[in-house]
Protein backbone atom coordinates (compact mmCIF):
# COMPACT_ATOMS: atom_id res chain seq x y z
CA UNK A 1 0.00 0.00 0.00
CA UNK A 2 1.67 3.39 -0.93
CA UNK A 3 1.75 5.91 1.87
CA UNK A 4 1.02 9.26 1.07
CA UNK A 5 3.65 11.72 2.75
CA UNK A 6 1.07 14.78 2.78
CA UNK A 7 -1.12 12.93 5.40
CA UNK A 8 1.66 10.80 7.37
CA UNK A 9 3.75 14.07 7.83
CA UNK A 10 1.44 15.96 10.15
CA UNK A 11 0.35 12.83 11.47
CA UNK A 12 4.41 12.19 13.02
CA UNK A 13 4.46 16.23 13.60
CA UNK A 14 1.65 16.58 15.90
CA UNK A 15 3.15 14.39 19.22
CA UNK A 16 6.15 16.27 18.60
CA UNK A 17 4.25 19.44 19.11
CA UNK A 18 2.25 18.51 22.07
CA UNK A 19 5.91 17.27 23.80
CA UNK A 20 7.87 20.89 23.10
CA UNK A 21 4.77 22.89 23.87
CA UNK A 22 4.26 21.27 27.02
CA UNK A 23 8.26 21.91 27.70
CA UNK A 24 8.42 24.78 27.23
CA UNK A 25 7.54 26.45 30.78
CA UNK A 26 10.28 24.27 32.98
CA UNK A 27 12.58 24.87 29.70
CA UNK A 28 11.95 28.92 30.22
CA UNK A 29 12.76 28.51 33.87
CA UNK A 30 15.78 26.69 33.68
CA UNK A 31 17.41 29.55 31.21
CA UNK A 32 15.96 32.42 33.23
CA UNK A 33 17.47 30.70 36.57
CA UNK A 34 20.04 28.79 35.75
CA UNK A 35 21.37 29.65 32.29
CA UNK A 36 21.14 33.34 32.88
CA UNK A 37 21.04 33.38 36.72
CA UNK A 38 18.71 36.25 37.00
CA UNK A 39 17.25 36.56 40.19
CA UNK A 40 13.35 36.18 41.00
CA UNK A 41 10.74 38.47 41.68
CA UNK A 42 12.88 41.42 39.30
CA UNK A 43 11.26 43.85 37.36
CA UNK A 44 13.91 42.42 33.99
CA UNK A 45 13.84 38.32 35.41
CA UNK A 46 9.74 38.50 34.90
CA UNK A 47 9.44 40.30 31.54
CA UNK A 48 12.37 38.61 30.29
CA UNK A 49 10.70 35.03 31.43
CA UNK A 50 7.35 36.34 30.41
CA UNK A 51 8.53 37.23 26.84
CA UNK A 52 10.87 33.55 26.77
CA UNK A 53 7.60 31.87 27.51
CA UNK A 54 4.76 33.45 25.70
CA UNK A 55 6.30 33.59 22.31
CA UNK A 56 6.78 30.32 21.25
CA UNK A 57 3.67 29.18 22.74
CA UNK A 58 1.75 31.67 20.82
CA UNK A 59 3.18 30.59 17.71
CA UNK A 60 2.82 27.16 18.18
CA UNK A 61 -0.62 27.44 19.39
CA UNK A 62 -0.91 29.75 15.65
CA UNK A 63 0.57 27.13 13.99
CA UNK A 64 -1.45 23.57 15.10
CA UNK A 65 -5.00 25.59 14.76
CA UNK A 66 -3.95 27.57 12.21
CA UNK A 67 -2.95 24.23 10.03
CA UNK A 68 -6.87 22.93 10.82
CA UNK A 69 -8.37 25.79 10.33
CA UNK A 70 -6.56 25.78 7.00
CA UNK A 71 -8.23 22.51 6.00
CA UNK A 72 -11.42 23.74 6.85
CA UNK A 73 -11.19 26.61 5.04
CA UNK A 74 -10.42 24.88 2.10
CA UNK A 75 -14.13 23.78 1.76
CA UNK A 76 -14.79 27.46 1.14
CA UNK A 77 -14.06 30.32 -1.64
CA UNK A 78 -14.84 33.65 -1.35
CA UNK A 79 -17.31 32.48 -4.43
CA UNK A 80 -19.16 29.76 -2.33
CA UNK A 81 -19.40 32.64 0.02
CA UNK A 82 -20.82 34.71 -2.20
CA UNK A 83 -23.61 31.87 -3.42
CA UNK A 84 -24.45 31.28 -0.04
CA UNK A 85 -25.40 34.73 0.58
CA UNK A 86 -27.20 35.60 -2.46
CA UNK A 87 -30.98 35.75 -1.72
CA UNK A 88 -30.76 36.38 2.22
CA UNK A 89 -32.73 39.45 3.05
CA UNK A 90 -33.82 38.54 6.91
CA UNK A 91 -32.38 37.95 10.04
CA UNK A 92 -31.13 34.54 9.15
CA UNK A 93 -29.14 36.19 6.47
CA UNK A 94 -26.90 38.15 9.01
CA UNK A 95 -26.46 35.26 10.57
CA UNK A 96 -25.92 33.11 8.00
CA UNK A 97 -22.98 35.74 7.15
CA UNK A 98 -21.31 36.18 10.02
CA UNK A 99 -21.05 32.28 10.77
CA UNK A 100 -19.27 32.35 6.96
CA UNK A 101 -17.20 34.86 8.10
CA UNK A 102 -15.07 32.90 10.91
CA UNK A 103 -14.82 30.50 8.21
CA UNK A 104 -13.53 32.68 4.90
CA UNK A 105 -10.52 34.36 4.25
CA UNK A 106 -10.69 38.30 5.00
CA UNK A 107 -8.02 40.85 5.00
CA UNK A 108 -8.54 44.80 4.89
CA UNK A 109 -7.34 44.55 0.90
CA UNK A 110 -10.01 42.38 0.42
CA UNK A 111 -12.71 44.68 1.60
CA UNK A 112 -14.03 46.09 -1.96
CA UNK A 113 -13.92 43.11 -4.31
CA UNK A 114 -16.00 41.34 -1.55
CA UNK A 115 -18.35 44.03 -1.15
CA UNK A 116 -18.43 44.67 -5.20
CA UNK A 117 -18.99 40.88 -5.04
CA UNK A 118 -21.79 40.78 -2.88
CA UNK A 119 -23.52 43.82 -4.09
CA UNK A 120 -23.35 42.39 -7.80
CA UNK A 121 -25.16 39.13 -6.13
CA UNK A 122 -27.94 40.90 -5.00
CA UNK A 123 -26.99 40.54 -0.86
CA UNK A 124 -28.43 42.93 1.09
CA UNK A 125 -25.99 45.79 2.59
CA UNK A 126 -26.66 44.53 6.06
CA UNK A 127 -26.18 41.08 5.48
CA UNK A 128 -22.88 42.27 3.76
CA UNK A 129 -21.98 44.30 6.57
CA UNK A 130 -22.46 41.46 8.91
CA UNK A 131 -20.12 39.13 7.01
CA UNK A 132 -17.85 42.64 6.89
CA UNK A 133 -17.76 42.74 10.46
CA UNK A 134 -17.64 39.01 11.49
CA UNK A 135 -14.80 38.27 9.36
CA UNK A 136 -11.92 40.11 10.74
CA UNK A 137 -12.91 40.16 14.15
CA UNK A 138 -13.32 37.19 14.62
CA UNK A 139 -10.63 35.46 13.24
CA UNK A 140 -8.69 32.09 14.01
CA UNK A 141 -5.55 33.81 15.21
CA UNK A 142 -7.83 35.87 17.69
CA UNK A 143 -9.48 33.00 19.10
CA UNK A 144 -6.52 30.79 19.24
CA UNK A 145 -4.66 33.88 21.09
CA UNK A 146 -7.29 33.88 23.33
CA UNK A 147 -7.41 30.09 24.06
CA UNK A 148 -3.78 30.13 25.09
CA UNK A 149 -3.35 33.10 27.22
CA UNK A 150 -7.12 32.96 28.55
CA UNK A 151 -8.89 29.79 28.19
CA UNK A 152 -11.42 28.62 26.08
CA UNK A 153 -14.55 30.44 28.43
CA UNK A 154 -12.87 33.77 27.17
CA UNK A 155 -12.11 32.56 23.80
CA UNK A 156 -15.97 31.30 23.67
CA UNK A 157 -17.07 34.92 25.18
CA UNK A 158 -15.04 36.73 22.64
CA UNK A 159 -16.69 34.89 19.92
CA UNK A 160 -20.15 34.71 21.01
CA UNK A 161 -19.96 38.31 21.89
CA UNK A 162 -18.29 39.01 18.64
CA UNK A 163 -21.61 37.26 16.53
CA UNK A 164 -23.91 39.20 18.74
CA UNK A 165 -22.36 42.28 17.45
CA UNK A 166 -22.17 41.22 13.56
CA UNK A 167 -25.17 39.98 13.37
CA UNK A 168 -27.17 42.89 14.93
CA UNK A 169 -24.82 45.66 13.41
CA UNK A 170 -25.47 43.95 9.76
CA UNK A 171 -29.42 43.76 10.76
CA UNK A 172 -29.31 47.62 11.93
CA UNK A 173 -28.01 48.72 9.24
CA UNK A 174 -30.29 46.77 6.92
CA UNK A 175 -33.45 47.95 8.27
CA UNK A 176 -32.02 51.46 8.13
CA UNK A 177 -32.26 51.63 4.76
CA UNK A 178 -28.86 52.80 3.78
CA UNK A 179 -28.19 51.89 0.23
CA UNK A 180 -28.15 55.72 -0.98
CA UNK A 181 -24.57 56.15 0.74
CA UNK A 182 -23.19 53.81 -1.26
CA UNK A 183 -21.23 54.95 -3.93
CA UNK A 184 -23.23 55.19 -7.52
CA UNK A 185 -20.80 53.57 -9.22
CA UNK A 186 -20.83 50.40 -7.12
CA UNK A 187 -24.52 49.38 -8.32
CA UNK A 188 -23.27 50.42 -12.13
CA UNK A 189 -20.15 47.34 -11.95
CA UNK A 190 -20.46 44.54 -13.02
CA UNK A 191 -18.16 41.32 -12.14
CA UNK A 192 -18.69 38.92 -14.38
CA UNK A 193 -18.75 35.23 -13.43
CA UNK A 194 -15.17 34.80 -12.71
CA UNK A 195 -15.63 32.80 -9.50
CA UNK A 196 -13.08 30.48 -8.16
CA UNK A 197 -13.09 26.77 -9.19
CA UNK A 198 -15.20 24.22 -7.51
CA UNK A 199 -12.93 21.46 -8.11
CA UNK A 200 -13.16 18.86 -5.41
CA UNK A 201 -9.92 18.40 -3.54
CA UNK A 202 -8.35 15.16 -2.54
CA UNK A 203 -8.33 15.16 1.31
CA UNK A 204 -3.89 15.17 0.87
CA UNK A 205 -4.45 18.03 -1.01
CA UNK A 206 -6.27 19.60 1.67
CA UNK A 207 -4.08 18.71 4.33
CA UNK A 208 -1.35 20.55 2.02
CA UNK A 209 -3.74 23.35 1.97
CA UNK A 210 -3.31 23.72 5.73
CA UNK A 211 0.21 23.39 5.64
CA UNK A 212 0.61 26.08 3.11
CA UNK A 213 -2.16 28.57 5.19
CA UNK A 214 0.17 27.75 8.10
CA UNK A 215 3.18 29.61 5.88
CA UNK A 216 1.14 32.58 4.65
CA UNK A 217 -0.41 33.29 8.02
CA UNK A 218 2.55 32.88 10.69
CA UNK A 219 5.09 34.62 8.37
CA UNK A 220 2.76 37.82 8.29
CA UNK A 221 2.01 37.88 11.73
CA UNK A 222 5.11 36.63 13.85
CA UNK A 223 6.47 40.01 14.07
CA UNK A 224 3.29 41.23 15.40
CA UNK A 225 3.00 38.86 17.76
CA UNK A 226 6.47 39.50 18.87
CA UNK A 227 6.04 42.94 19.10
CA UNK A 228 2.75 42.55 21.16
CA UNK A 229 4.41 40.47 23.34
CA UNK A 230 7.58 42.45 23.80
CA UNK A 231 4.70 45.39 25.14
CA UNK A 232 3.09 42.68 27.18
CA UNK A 233 6.54 41.52 28.81
CA UNK A 234 7.40 45.24 29.73
CA UNK A 235 4.08 46.23 31.16
CA UNK A 236 3.97 42.39 33.06
CA UNK A 237 7.54 43.45 34.55
CA UNK A 238 7.21 47.23 34.80
CA UNK A 239 3.63 48.79 34.88
CA UNK A 240 2.30 48.72 38.79
CA UNK A 241 -1.09 47.01 39.09
CA UNK A 242 -2.83 49.93 40.63
CA UNK A 243 -2.32 52.07 37.82
CA UNK A 244 -4.16 49.84 35.60
CA UNK A 245 -6.51 48.95 38.28
CA UNK A 246 -7.91 52.43 38.45
CA UNK A 247 -7.57 53.51 34.84
CA UNK A 248 -9.59 50.39 33.07
CA UNK A 249 -10.94 48.79 36.36
CA UNK A 250 -14.99 48.03 37.31
CA UNK A 251 -14.25 50.96 39.67
CA UNK A 252 -14.13 53.05 36.45
CA UNK A 253 -17.62 53.92 34.56
CA UNK A 254 -15.86 55.78 31.94
CA UNK A 255 -13.51 52.91 31.30
CA UNK A 256 -15.35 50.93 28.76
CA UNK A 257 -16.40 53.95 26.56
CA UNK A 258 -12.59 55.47 26.57
CA UNK A 259 -10.90 52.05 25.69
CA UNK A 260 -13.12 52.06 22.72
CA UNK A 261 -12.52 55.56 21.39
CA UNK A 262 -8.73 54.94 22.15
CA UNK A 263 -8.80 51.86 20.29
CA UNK A 264 -11.07 52.73 17.08
CA UNK A 265 -8.27 54.51 15.48
CA UNK A 266 -5.38 52.36 16.30
CA UNK A 267 -4.76 50.04 13.97
CA UNK A 268 -3.27 46.53 14.89
CA UNK A 269 -4.47 42.68 14.33
CA UNK A 270 -5.48 39.70 16.95
CA UNK A 271 -1.51 38.85 16.98
CA UNK A 272 -0.30 42.60 18.08
CA UNK A 273 -2.95 43.27 20.29
CA UNK A 274 -4.23 40.57 22.55
CA UNK A 275 -0.70 39.66 24.44
CA UNK A 276 -0.89 43.46 25.44
CA UNK A 277 -4.38 42.80 26.43
CA UNK A 278 -3.58 39.56 28.50
CA UNK A 279 -0.83 41.88 30.55
CA UNK A 280 -3.79 44.70 31.00
CA UNK A 281 -5.83 42.10 32.68
CA UNK A 282 -2.83 40.54 34.93
CA UNK A 283 -2.48 44.66 35.89
CA UNK A 284 -6.02 45.06 36.99
CA UNK A 285 -7.53 45.72 33.75
CA UNK A 286 -11.37 44.10 34.02
CA UNK A 287 -12.22 41.73 31.49
CA UNK A 288 -14.93 43.55 29.85
CA UNK A 289 -13.18 46.93 29.25
CA UNK A 290 -10.17 44.67 27.80
CA UNK A 291 -12.73 43.43 25.75
CA UNK A 292 -14.08 46.16 24.34
CA UNK A 293 -11.10 47.52 24.02
CA UNK A 294 -9.40 44.73 21.86
CA UNK A 295 -12.58 44.30 19.89
CA UNK A 296 -12.37 47.81 18.75
CA UNK A 297 -8.96 47.68 17.30
CA UNK A 298 -9.70 44.49 15.39
CA UNK A 299 -13.11 44.68 14.09
CA UNK A 300 -12.86 49.01 13.75
CA UNK A 301 -9.80 48.77 11.51
CA UNK A 302 -8.76 52.07 10.35
CA UNK A 303 -7.11 50.98 7.39
CA UNK A 304 -10.31 49.07 6.11
CA UNK A 305 -12.70 51.99 6.80
CA UNK A 306 -10.14 54.11 4.59
CA UNK A 307 -9.94 51.20 1.67
CA UNK A 308 -14.14 51.16 2.10
CA UNK A 309 -14.52 54.95 2.04
CA UNK A 310 -13.62 54.22 -1.76
CA UNK A 311 -17.16 52.45 -2.42
CA UNK A 312 -19.61 54.00 0.75
CA UNK A 313 -20.29 57.69 1.63
CA UNK A 314 -18.91 58.82 4.68
CA UNK A 315 -22.16 59.19 6.17
CA UNK A 316 -22.60 55.27 5.81
CA UNK A 317 -19.26 54.99 6.94
CA UNK A 318 -20.00 57.05 10.47
CA UNK A 319 -23.12 55.29 10.92
CA UNK A 320 -21.16 52.04 10.81
CA UNK A 321 -18.50 52.71 12.83
CA UNK A 322 -21.08 53.93 15.31
CA UNK A 323 -23.26 51.16 15.22
CA UNK A 324 -20.40 48.83 16.05
CA UNK A 325 -19.01 51.21 18.94
CA UNK A 326 -22.35 51.29 20.38
CA UNK A 327 -22.55 47.29 20.80
CA UNK A 328 -18.68 47.00 21.77
CA UNK A 329 -19.54 49.28 24.79
CA UNK A 330 -22.55 47.53 25.15
CA UNK A 331 -21.16 44.10 25.95
CA UNK A 332 -17.54 45.94 27.70
CA UNK A 333 -20.16 46.63 30.40
CA UNK A 334 -21.89 43.46 30.69
CA UNK A 335 -18.59 40.98 31.04
CA UNK A 336 -18.39 43.98 33.59
CA UNK A 337 -21.10 43.35 35.80
CA UNK A 338 -21.45 39.80 35.44
CA UNK A 339 -17.32 39.29 35.75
Amino acid sequence: MKINKKIVFPLVLIPVWFLIYHSLQPVTDWLIDTVFGMEKGKHLTEALRFFIFELPKVLMLLALIIFFVGIIRSYFTAERTRKALEGKSTFAGNVLASMLGIVTPFCSCSAIPLFLGFVESGVPLGVTFSFLIASPMINEVAVILLFGLFGWKVAAIYVVTGLVIAIVAGWVIGKLKLEHWVEDWVYKTQLGNAGESDEKLKFSDRVHFGFDAVKEIVSKVWVYVAIGIAVGAGAHGFVPEDFMAALMGKSAWYSVPLSVLIGVPLYSNAAGIIPIVSVLIEKGASLGTSLAFMMAVIGLSLPEMIILRKVLKMPLILTFIGIVATGIVIVGYLFNYLF
